[in-house]
């Protein structure tokens, strides 16, 4: 089952070694959140803050991580291909 990136999230991969320099690398308007096994990195846009189910994710990461996110970004408890499905539902913000 194979879901389209939204055209409004970026996703680049990175080493441990890279995680300071990526922080700085999020664009104004952005957020970076690492998401799945793998930890991918995915710059998402803040409007999706608004978002009820994306603020249910927030709330799953809060409850796991607390907020002690030692990736430089927001870490995401979910797979990867539930947040893709979940996040495709924003592409027309």
């Amino acid at each position: 089952m194979g879901f389209r990136l939204p055209a409004a999230i970026r996703r680049a991969s990175f080493s441990s070694s890279q995680t300071s320099s990526k922080v700085s690398n999020v664009p104004k308007g952005y957020l970076a959140v690492y998401v799945g096994e793998e930890m991918k990195r995915f710059v998402v846009p803040l409007s999706y803050l608004n978002q009820p189910s994306f603020q249910d994710l927030l709330s799953q990461a809060e409850e796991v991580f607390g907020y002690d996110h030692p990736m430089g970004g927001l870490t995401i408890p979910c797979r990867e291909d539930v947040f893709l499905h979940i996040t495709s539902r924003f592409n027309g913000l």
